[in-house]
Parts: structure tokens; C-alpha cells; sequence
């Protein structure tokens, strides 16, 4: 398996919801190119989150 680096987390990549939890964003979730099956908010590979 390659090594790979890790980015730095950037502004853009989350926020903290009203109960402090940081959440990522979709931006950050297409950069990581994979869905981690943990049911994220803005996660962009979910089937409940596809159109048509």
C-alpha cells in the first residue's frame, strides 16, 4: 500500500455544529475520495443523499 500524507484540516474543510461537534463538509469529504460508512451529514457518496 502507498504512503500517503495527510493534509492539514483547512477552514473550509468543517465546522462545529450548535453542540460543538465538529462536522466535515462535503468539500472536505470529496478530498478524502472515500465514503468512511459512519453516516456523515454532507457525506457526497451516500445513497440517500444521490438525486434521481
Amino acid at each position: 500500500m502507498p504512503h500517503t500524507e495527510k493534509q492539514p484540516l483547512t477552514a473550509e474543510d468543517y465546522y462545529y455544529d450548535p453542540r460543538g461537534f465538529k462536522v466535515f463538509t462535503e468539500q472536505y469529504l470529496l478530498k478524502r475520495g472515500h465514503c468512511c460508512k459512519n453516516n456523515c451529514r454532507h457525506c457526497p457518496y451516500s445513497i440517500r443523499h444521490k438525486k434521481g
